[in-house]
């Protein structure tokens, strides 16, 4: 067990690498930077397949493909590859010790699943061409992994539970699932280049309701900068995906805070609220900072990186707030942990 409590913990360390450094690569235009999958011109590495890089990049230097950008989409391969492989023997070690208390085996076999629809997602991001829907799923299952990877590490280290109170659990399971809401949504509007569609804060072109074209731009079958119907996409709709997405911050900013207030008031729940404060706090100077300045690199993926941590935050808040509900509860949970002390012992 102690192997596989330290293999969850790297795995955990690598999604929030490959996460952060994918939203790189997008926001670096490097999504296509090897045009095939899931090697790059057919080979292994960028180096193999100069001779083809550097005959695409001179017939469009502006183009999406060059040998920086080709370099930085298969070192994000490799990442993802590595962390695919990691899972599956993450995956084995859980039904291995699945007698044992803090092991969870469906959960790790339900990631495996999860790692191979995010390969398919990976192959379909490049093959189709950076489709907004393909590409936003991909981010959010790369943050659904780093869940998933959080939730394993706790259960396995069998991290301490409260009972709260039923309206606490339900703030923070309402605030968890405005979080990933609100993720999605910044997706779509990263995917679609629409994160400089409103640049004045807090207004949008002047106004506190700009306008829109919602249609257009939540139709989610469609092409990258193109309506359904094949036209290019209007101003009107990349106006109305970011505004959603300041709408959605304000909801989700306000739940989560909320949130880390009611964990702060208590002696037990202290620490976890004034980190999640802290975070917040972040993401939202973040996300106004990437407006007023222009979206600069930097800024823009620690915007992202700052949802990885979000997500990590509110899986252990509400772990923790999943104590025992009833005295039987807390009899088989107490049962449990003195089952994993004598594993160890």
């Amino acid at each position: 067990m102690t192997l596989y409590r330290r293999l969850i913990l790297l795995a955990l360390a690598l999604t929030a690498v490959v996460v952060v450094f994918g939203a790189y690569v997008r926001l670096a235009d490097a999504g296509l930077g090897c045009p095939d999958w899931p090697g790059c011109y057919g080979t292994v590495s960028p180096e193999h397949a100069a001779a083809d890089i550097r005959q695409a990049h001179a017939a469009d230097p502006h183009g999406p493909v060059s040998l920086p950008k080709a370099w930085k989409e298969m070192i994000h391969r490799y990442l993802a590859a590595s962390l695919g492989l990691l899972i599956v023997i993450i995956a084995l070690l859980a039904w291995r010790h699945r007698g044992l208390a803090g092991s969870a085996p469906w959960v790790a076999t339900a990631l495996v699943a999860l790692v191979v629809f995010q390969g398919l997602l990976g192959k379909w991001t490049v093959t189709l061409l950076l489709k907004p829907a393909i590409v936003t799923a991909h981010l959010a299952g790369g943050l659904a992994t780093l869940a998933l990877l959080a939730w394993l590490a706790l259960r396995a280290r069998r991290a301490p539970r409260i009972a709260p109170g039923r309206r606490l659990r339900a703030l923070a399971r309402v605030a968890f699932v405005l979080l990933a809401a609100q993720i999605v949504l910044g997706g779509w509007t990263s995917t679609n280049y629409a994160a400089l569609a409103c640049p004045d804060f807090p207004a949008c072109h002047g106004s506190l309701w700009p306008a829109a074209d919602y249609a257009n731009a939540f139709h989610v079958v469609r092409e990258l900068g193109m309506t359904a119907e094949g036209e290019l996409l209007p101003l009107a709709a990349l106006t109305a995906i970011h505004w959603t997405h300041r709408v959605g911050a304000l909801v989700a900013g306000g739940a989560l805070l909320l949130l880390a207030w009611a964990l702060a008031r208590r002696h037990a729940t202290q620490g976890p609220g004034l980190a999640l404060l802290a975070a917040v706090t972040l993401q939202i100077g973040l996300g106004v900072a990437n407006v007023v300045l222009g979206l600069p690199l930097a800024l823009a993926v620690a915007h992202n990186a700052g949802a990885a941590i979000l997500v990590g935050l509110m899986v252990g808040i509400n772990y923790r707030l999943s104590g025992a509900r009833s005295p039987r509860a807390a009899a088989r949970n107490t049962q449990e942990l003195t089952s994993h002390e004598n594993s160890y012992a």
